[in-house]
């Protein structure tokens, strides 16, 4: 009976040997690649460049400018609450881009254009720092481009340090997110 162990156990050996070399799997063809899959921006929603009407007068919170508005469905109570909105403008084509806000001489007077976010929409608020009744033109030629990240899951650890994308250049968002500029 002990012999009989001793010639199996040989011959398993002796088998597995044969059957096992460093060529396995240099032979074989290699498989055809997947479709591509989708940009790589996760949840993050973002806008073509759209135009909004001309300002019309309006005073919020006390300060008297410029206001228009535009629809953005996507834009829901919860990434309002736990998500990013930012907001780009363009005095045309895309080029010249700046974060809202921007604050500039015009007009012969420092103003700013903020972006308000809201239910659904988003107004854009043209002031000038002086609040003297009078305001500077806020036109329809101005472009905007919108991004919204949705909140994700809340960091646990210290380690995990929160990206400011406020604080990034929009290009840079653009390429972290994988959005033609």
């Amino acid at each position: 009976m002990k012999f009989s162990k001793t010639i199996i156990t040989i011959f398993l050996l002796a088998i597995s040997t044969i059957s096992c070399s460093s060529d396995d799997g240099k032979d074989g063809v290699d498989g055809v690649d997947g479709a591509p899959g989708a940009t790589g921006t996760a949840n993050v929603i973002y806008s073509a460049w759209i135009n909004a009407p001309a300002g019309t007068p309006e005073t919020i919170d006390g300060t008297s400018g410029l206001s228009t508005s535009f629809a953005v469905p996507q834009l829901t109570a919860d990434i309002m609450s736990k998500g990013t909105v930012l907001v780009y403008m363009s005095f045309g084509s895309g080029t010249n881009v700046f974060a809202l806000p921007y604050t500039s001489t015009a007009g012969g007077a420092v103003n700013t254009i903020t972006a308000i976010s809201n239910l659904n929409s988003i107004k854009i608020f043209r002031f000038k720092h002086a609040n003297d009744g009078t305001t500077v033109a806020l036109p329809a030629s101005l472009n905007y481009r919108y991004i919204l990240i949705p909140g994700g899951v809340q960091a646990t650890t210290s380690k995990t340090t929160k990206v400011d994308y406020a604080k990034m250049s929009y290009e840079e968002v653009c390429g972290h997110f994988n959005i033609q500029p």
